[in-house]
């Protein structure tokens, strides 16, 4: 098996249980200015890592990329919770799961040309796309301009932080690329203290005094790391062709989120309670059919 197939893979069963802390956290409908500083705040943490690895200064050039890939993460973040403050949180996550895909592999052939894959690997590539989409769909999905504003402009920055990403470690050997990266997402981020409303947000009661709040944050951000540690992993071993497909791959976040939820429904029903349809379940079960066949594909 090619090994950032079986990193990615391990990077979404992390983002499904991140998943499944952050919408017990948003179910209380935090501000975006709040959630994105802390998010980006926790980054800092990375710094530990600094006395174990081979650190230095990056060239002009890197940090170019370095901070742009950072300015986008944190433009990505920002949508996305403005989005979830104003819209469902599956259908959101759906979305711009469904359409990163699409974005990267524009991205890619503008940055290094067009990409030419094995028609193999085009097959494998559709099969997890399709089944991507088809798990994400939601019921009586209301589409309005301004959701497809904001959900589609959150979806294009986290692509962009895909493709910028993939510059920095180009350049810079993993471990000191996502040090520097989650640096500069650090700094990003406290520019949120800037502004008085957006420091009565952060430091309000919800978010600093709610111990349950706490626990369900801290959970989100420890599995949201590994994911994004993982992720970042991936795409640095990644040739660049493959980008767009380690991003199809998200399909196995939702359905590792769905057997998970319809086991907590079950079993946990204080805990988490989801509705649960004969039509949903065929949905999801066919959805799952595509991603395991995309994935079998791939790894033939």
């Amino acid at each position: 098996m090619m090994y950032w197939l079986l990193v990615a893979i391990l990077a979404y069963l992390f983002f499904g249980l991140a998943s499944l802390c952050d919408k017990l956290v948003l179910a209380g409908k935090p501000k975006p200015n709040s959630y994105t500083f802390y998010v980006g705040a926790f980054s800092i943490f990375v710094v530990l890592l600094i006395p174990f690895i081979n650190f230095s200064i990056p060239s002009s050039v890197e940090l170019f990329w370095i901070v742009l890939d950072a300015a986008v993460h944190v433009l990505g973040l920002y949508t996305m919770f403005v989005a979830l403050e104003k819209f469902d949180v599956s259908r959101v996550v759906a979305t711009i799961g469904a359409t990163q895909p699409i974005f990267i592999f524009i991205l890619t052939s503008i940055f290094w040309g067009p990409q030419f894959m094995p028609a193999i690997d085009i097959v494998a590539f559709a099969l997890l796309l399709i089944g991507s989409i088809i798990i994400s769909i939601e019921k009586n999905l209301v589409v309005t301009s301004d959701y497809l504003k904001i959900t589609l402009a959150s979806s294009l920055m986290f692509s962009l932080d895909y493709v910028f990403s993939k510059f920095v470690f180009l350049g810079q050997t993993f471990l000191p690329g996502i040090v520097w990266i989650r640096i500069f997402v650090f700094l990003f981020a406290l520019l949120f203290l800037l502004k008085k409303q957006s420091r009565k947000e952060i430091f309000s009661r919800q978010m600093v005094s709610n111990r349950k709040t706490q626990v369900k944050f801290i959970l989100a951000q420890a599995f949201g790391g590994a994911a994004n540690f993982l992720q970042s992993l991936a795409i640095s071993l990644t040739p660049v062709i493959f980008l767009a497909m380690v991003n199809s791959l998200r399909g196995i976040q939702y359905a590792f989120l769905f057997i998970v939820t319809i086991f907590a429904s079950f079993f946990f029903p204080k805990f988490l309670k989801e509705k649960i349809s004969r039509k949903i379940i065929t949905q999801k079960i066919i959805s799952i059919a595509f991603i395991v066949a995309g994935l079998a594909i791939l790894v033939s």
